[in-house]
């Protein structure tokens, strides 16, 4: 996994069917996308409970590019070497999930994952200040932890703006989740995005059957950055 700023579609497997992992992550991949996003949360830190561990290790041989863990659990610390065990490339927790965020960034990039820290849309940019040399990736929620196919909220682009500004020239990472569409990813990569999250945006309309319909989602989104980047 090498570091570019170029833009990346990491479709959410929340939004595939549940019942085809191991297909619907070769699916997405032959239709073009760059990162693999697995969302993991536990009914305590968000309201939903969704994946493991043992799905993480299932699905790893069915992903060739990147698998990008977002762990929405709390505590965190007692289940990173977990997932890292079951594959996975990227390990993102929250800040709120433990009580010394350094020392779990430090036990991630260990594990040999690359690390991430993710903002709730409450959570200040303020919250990754100190550790920013000791990080991979910002991951900016677009909209509340939990369910997919929620609307975008607006105040992440600025949010996404003043993250990069954060960053300047170090080797990381803005990755939004939420919400993202043709529409809205215009705005968070123009403000200086470069990893989208989409789920329902990628996955709406098709099936490993008929696979094609997520190329053309992809596409759309890729068009309207794009269209975006003309524009501006």
């Amino acid at each position: 996994m090498t570091f570019d700023r170029s833009l990346k579609i990491a479709p959410s497997i929340l939004s595939a069917d549940f019942a085809n992992f191991g297909a619907e992550c070769r699916a997405i991949e032959a239709q073009g996308c760059d990162w693999v996003h697995v969302d993991v949360m536990d009914g305590h830190f968000v309201p939903n409970i969704t994946f493991g561990p043992a799905m993480c290790k299932a699905i790893r041989p069915h992903v060739r590019t990147v698998m990008d863990v977002h762990l929405m659990i709390a505590p965190a610390d007692p289940y990173l070497e977990d997932f890292a065990k079951a594959g996975a490339d990227v390990l993102t927790i929250h800040p709120e999930a433990g009580p010394h965020l350094d020392r779990s960034l430090q036990l991630i990039r260990s594990l040999g994952c690359k690390a991430g820290v993710a903002l709730n849309p409450a959570t200040h940019e303020s919250a990754i200040e100190h550790v920013l040399d000791g990080i991979d990736l910002v991951l900016v929620m677009s909209v509340n932890p939990g369910f997919g196919g929620q609307s975008f909220i607006p105040s992440a682009v600025e949010k996404v703006r003043r993250v990069r500004a954060m960053i300047g020239d170090r080797p990381i990472h803005i990755q939004v989740d939420g919400g993202i569409t043709p529409k809205t990813a215009p705005m968070v990569t123009e403000a200086g995005a470069d990893v989208l999250v989409a789920g329902s945006a990628v996955f709406k309309g098709g099936s490993v059957d008929n696979p094609s319909v997520y190329g053309d989602n992809m596409r759309a989104i890729r068009e309207g950055v794009a269209a975006g980047a003309r524009a501006a």
